[in-house]
């Protein structure tokens, strides 16, 4: 367990064509992490850009473990697959500065 809380944040571009799978896919993820970690998520979109997509995860205080369900969760969910062409999902952590 880490001293400081970890924030997480996971970006990517969705095909538009494929939004709403992409977004029921997401919310699906959400609620098994809050459910299995006690973590609750939240999903942005860019303001100008509706297809960059962000999933905001904080005040995590395992990480590592974190990072793993997360992981999984994305492999089951087939959230890769909604993704545009040539797209990848990064994902970020962050601690207070």
């Amino acid at each position: 367990m880490t001293a400081a809380p970890v924030h997480f944040y996971c970006y990517y571009r969705v095909d538009p064509a494929r939004a709403a799978a992409a977004r029921a896919t997401v919310a699906g993820m959400l609620r098994d992490i809050e459910q299995r970690f006690g973590v609750v998520g939240r999903l942005l979109r860019g303001e100008k850009d509706p297809a960059l997509w962000m999933e905001v995860y904080e005040q995590v205080r395992e990480p590592d473990r974190f990072e793993t369900l997360l992981g999984e969760l994305c492999a089951s969910s087939g959230l890769i697959s909604f993704l545009a062409p040539g797209a990848t999902r990064r994902v970020e952590r962050f601690v207070a500065a």
